[in-house]
């Protein structure tokens, strides 16, 4: 029993400390101008280089609205921290699902030639999803309330 319990603490500090450098980068590179953001996608035009127009908008047009790239940063780094620390690591695990789940399927739908990082995102949403099914019998109750 005791290996299980080192396994779930050595996941909760792998996804939290992902999410916590994932944050950190966030606010390291200055967002770009707008028109640096169409330079940048002209150089993408041809039909074959499809795939990576699509990756620059993305994350563009996530950093041109002005705050939600920096929101996204800021929960990763709160819910991060809220995992690594023991008493609040579900709630941290719970918030961090949603943003999880948006990477993987960042992955699947746009980088689904990168294998390695696929397999990384899936590691991750995977880990989310085990951390939380954990703590099952906390929750589980409020999906099924019986009538008076």
């Amino acid at each position: 029993m005791k290996a299980v319990q080192i396994l779930f603490i050595a996941l909760r500090l792998f996804l939290g400390g992902f999410m916590i450098y994932g944050g950190i980068q966030k606010f390291q590179k200055p967002i770009p101008a707008p028109v640096e953001v169409v330079e940048k996608a002209e150089k993408f035009k041809d039909p074959a280089k499809e795939s990576t127009l699509q990756k620059i908008l993305y994350i563009s047009g996530s950093k041109q609205t002005g705050y939600f790239w920096q929101l996204l940063g800021i929960c990763e780094l709160l819910f991060g921290l809220l995992l690594v620390i023991q008493y609040t690591s579900f709630v941290g695990a719970l918030f961090l699902l949603p943003i999880t789940l948006n990477i993987f399927l960042f992955h699947i739908f746009l980088e689904s030639d990168e294998i390695s990082e696929l397999l990384q995102t899936c590691a991750l949403f995977g880990v989310n999803i085990a951390l939380i099914l954990k703590e099952s019998s906390q929750w589980k109750h409020l999906l099924w309330i019986k009538p008076i």
